[in-house]
C-alpha cells in the first residue's frame, strides 16, 4: 500500500508546480538531497490496476477522504517535491511518474482533472506539459528535456 503512495508522490511531483499554492514546506524535507529509491522496482501497473487503492489515495490527496499513515507522510513531503519539480527524483522515479501520468490520462481523466484543479490552479502545469496531455509524449524520464 505504501508503494502506491510513493507512485502518486512521484506522479504529482513531476507534473505540478506548487510554488503558487502557498503550502509550507517542512524544513527536514527541504534538507533532503534525494528521495529514497526504496520503491523504484515496484510493479506500477499492478498498483494502478487496483481501482480501490487508487481512489483512496486520490481522495486523500484531494482532502476528500481519510489518509493512511503513508498518505499523511505523502502530504508532508509533497510540497517539497512539487516545488523542486522532482529535482530529487531518480531517473526511474521519473519513468514511474510518466507511467502514472499516462494511466490517469487514459483511464481516469476525472482524477487527473481533480488533481490539477487542486495543484495547478493557475494552469502553469498544463501549459508546461501539454504535449503529454495531448498524448504526444510517451516517456517522461527526462524532465529537463520535457520542459523545453
Amino acid at each position: 500500500m505504501s508503494s502506491l503512495i510513493y507512485i502518486i508522490v512521484i506522479f504529482i511531483t513531476v507534473f505540478v508546480d506548487i510554488s503558487y499554492s502557498g503550502v509550507p514546506i517542512n524544513r527536514n524535507v527541504r534538507e533532503t538531497e534525494t528521495y529514497s529509491t526504496k520503491y523504484d522496482d515496484v510493479d506500477v501497473d499492478a498498483i494502478l490496476a487496483s481501482a480501490r487503492l487508487l481512489k483512496n489515495y486520490v481522495n486523500c490527496l484531494l482532502d476528500k477522504g481519510g489518509c493512511t499513515p503513508e498518505g499523511k507522510l505523502l502530504k508532508e513531503y509533497l510540497p517539497d517535491a512539487l516545488l523542486t519539480d522532482c529535482s530529487k527524483c531518480s531517473k526511474r522515479q521519473k519513468q514511474i511518474a510518466g507511467t502514472v501520468f499516462s494511466y490517469l490520462l487514459q483511464n481516469h481523466k476525472d482524477y487527473w482533472n481533480q488533481l490539477l484543479e487542486k495543484y495547478d490552479k493557475d494552469g502553469t502545469f498544463r501549459k508546461r506539459h501539454e504535449s503529454f496531455e495531448k498524448g504526444e509524449a510517451e516517456d517522461y524520464s527526462d524532465l529537463d528535456e520535457a520542459k523545453k
